[in-house]
């Protein structure tokens, strides 16, 4: 894959860098969010990789630059990076499609994790991290249409919001795909979401279970 990276941590910028290309990727890393508006109209590519926070005012220019690149560049992979938890980050990025993913650095330590997340961003998957999803799990605030879901639907929305597919969740819960479908109808149902492309779909839901 091409991939653009954007970080202004000169340290987690190369380590990045080198991670990927041991992967066998193409990367081209800079350090700002102009720098990285500038990559891409170069040359767009198959996924970008950008930090929430970036010079000069280090407040949200990444998220700014990566849903501006959504905006030019229809469908184009996005996985942003944050230090902390932020629900409103996470929430507003999902809210632009599906390809994206919101990923705490941390994260970045396993690497195999870290991967097969950007894989599965690239592809066209949606991923937030489990310590976001666990963040809002803590915090109890459940909307009058989540409370309807039961636990396993909870349990498979969950999963849902990490990107994975209802193969990926039938093994994690160690149920069968069929049974898995059924849950996944049933929430999109109480969510009152109704019938679309199902990408779109597991989107929609995501972002009502991010805006709990």
């Amino acid at each position: 894959m091409r991939i653009v990276i954007a970080e202004d941590s000169v340290l987690l910028r190369e380590g990045l860098d080198q991670i990927l290309t041991r992967f066998g990727h193409e990367v081209r890393a800079v350090g700002d969010g102009d720098g990285l508006l500038a990559a891409v109209a170069e040359e767009v590519p198959d996924v970008v990789v950008t930090d929430v926070r970036m010079p000069p005012g280090f407040r949200d220019e990444g998220l700014r630059a990566a849903i501006e690149l959504r905006r030019r560049y229809e469908g184009l992979p996005v996985l942003v990076l944050s230090q902390y938890v932020e629900q409103t980050y996470a929430a507003e990025l999902v809210s632009t499609g599906a390809g994206v993913g919101y990923l705490l650095k941390n994260r970045i330590g396993d690497v195999t994790e870290f991967v097969d997340a950007l894989a599965r961003v690239a592809g066209g998957g949606t991923v937030v991290d489990t310590d976001v999803i666990q963040h809002l799990l803590s915090r109890r605030r459940a909307s009058t249409s989540l409370e309807r879901l039961t636990a396993r639907e909870r349990d498979v929305l969950e999963l849902m919001a990490e990107g994975r597919s209802n193969a990926a969740v039938a093994r994690r819960l160690d149920i069968s795909q069929a049974a898995v479908a059924k849950h996944v109808n049933s929430i999109f149902t109480k969510l009152s979401l109704p019938p679309a492309a199902d990408d779109h779909r597991r989107v929609l839901a995501v972002l009502a279970y991010l805006r709990t």
